[in-house]
């Protein structure tokens, strides 16, 4: 879900290239608020975080129950929200942002008991050298 494909700053957040899920085109911010089809309001999403995200344009943040934006993959950098765990399954939230995100996108698949398929596929991306980027942080310790 979360293996990238870059492009003009869209952050576009998928397993393409070894998963039969298929990008779709996300509005940054949704038509539902008047958003438009202009190029800078568009970002490639899996289906999963698309449908996930829904029409939502913020989230609370657990650690300080703030209200704050979702990332915005044309106006934002990934890795000044997130990094990945020393061991590349779980991605963490190092701001209000980033851990907003995470948790409404349920990046991690835990909030359902016994829903951890994202996390065994990037286990198996990882044995396959393909995960996660080169160019993420990662976690220390």
């Amino acid at each position: 879900m979360w293996l990238y494909l870059r492009y003009r700053n869209a952050v576009a957040v998928s397993s393409y290239a070894i998963s039969t899920s298929r990008f779709t085109i996300d509005h940054i911010k949704p038509r539902s608020f008047e958003g438009t089809d202009e190029v800078s309001n568009l970002a490639l999403a899996c289906s999963r975080c698309n449908q996930r995200r829904y029409n939502f344009t913020a989230a609370s943040d657990l650690e300080t129950q703030a209200e704050v934006a979702l990332f915005n993959p044309r106006s934002q950098q990934w890795q000044d929200h997130f990094i990945w765990t020393k061991n590349g399954i779980k991605i963490l939230g190092v701001t209000a942002i980033g851990r907003a995100t995470c948790d409404r996108l349920d990046v991690n698949d835990e909030r359902y008991q016994g829903e951890r398929s994202i996390q065994e596929a990037r286990a198996l991306w990882i044995k396959a050298g393909c995960h996660p980027p080169p160019e993420d942080p990662r976690e220390r310790q």
